[in-house]
């Protein structure tokens, strides 16, 4: 078989997977060790990553970290589909870094595409700009404080299904009218007591952040006194 033809058959073992909706496993020689994982590996379907991509706007200027990334579609496509600057799957299991490892290779994509072996709630991903998440209720809910308060403000935050109670979302697709795609963006963090001096009055107030929203927001020319 010529260099060509292999590269072609090759190509298509990953390219066909990901429009079917799985990818090819790639692992079995991997380490074969039991891992405790929070949620099961399910593969997000393209339609739905595409969904995840498009309501974040996500661009050539973006990092995005994927938890949980499974063999490693979301960062891949990040990159492939829509030319991220920076990708990294976070992933528990060593067996589907592996995968991903290797479907990255195939796809031309190391470059930018790159993955961590461990745990989603001690892992660094301050740097991103957005994360992806195809995780449960309760696994969200322990990564919020993390999101709310690491990431930057305007920063993007996606969910396939599952959602965070009592943070509303900013944005919500269905995917074929069956799938929720949630779209979270980090508020900016205007906790503390804050102070307006005029030439007439000097007041001041405290500001109470809840999630995308504020019981009370500061105005042009007012500075913070004291960060709660």
């Amino acid at each position: 078989m010529h260099t060509f033809q292999r590269y072609l058959l090759r190509a298509s073992l990953v390219l066909l997977p990901f429009l079917a909706g799985t990818l090819p496993a790639v692992s079995g020689e991997a380490p074969q060790q039991w891992v405790k994982l929070d949620v099961p590996y399910v593969p997000t379907p393209p339609v739905t990553i595409a969904a995840m991509l498009e309501i974040a706007s996500v661009g050539p200027n973006d990092i995005l970290y994927d938890l949980g990334s499974g063999d490693g579609r979301i960062p891949i496509t990040a990159v492939r589909d829509r030319g991220v600057k920076k990708a990294v799957g976070i992933e528990l299991n060593p067996a589907r870094i592996v995968d991903a490892k290797e479907n990255a290779r195939i796809v031309c994509v190391t470059d930018k595409v790159s993955f961590i072996e461990g745990d989603v709630f001690k892992v660094d991903f301050k740097a991103a700009t957005v994360v992806t998440m195809y995780l449960f209720d309760n696994v969200n809910l322990r990564l919020r404080p993390r999101i709310l308060d690491e990431l930057k403000p305007g920063m993007r935050g996606v969910s396939h299904q599952f959602h965070m109670s009592s943070w509303t979302p900013d944005d919500k697709v269905m995917v074929q009218n069956k799938v929720p795609v949630y779209l979270w963006i980090v508020p900016a963090k205007v906790d503390g007591v804050w102070e307006e001096k005029s030439a007439i009055r000097r007041s001041s107030f405290t500001s109470v952040s809840h999630f995308s929203s504020s019981l009370a927001r500061p105005r042009r020319g007012m500075r913070a006194v004291r960060s709660s």
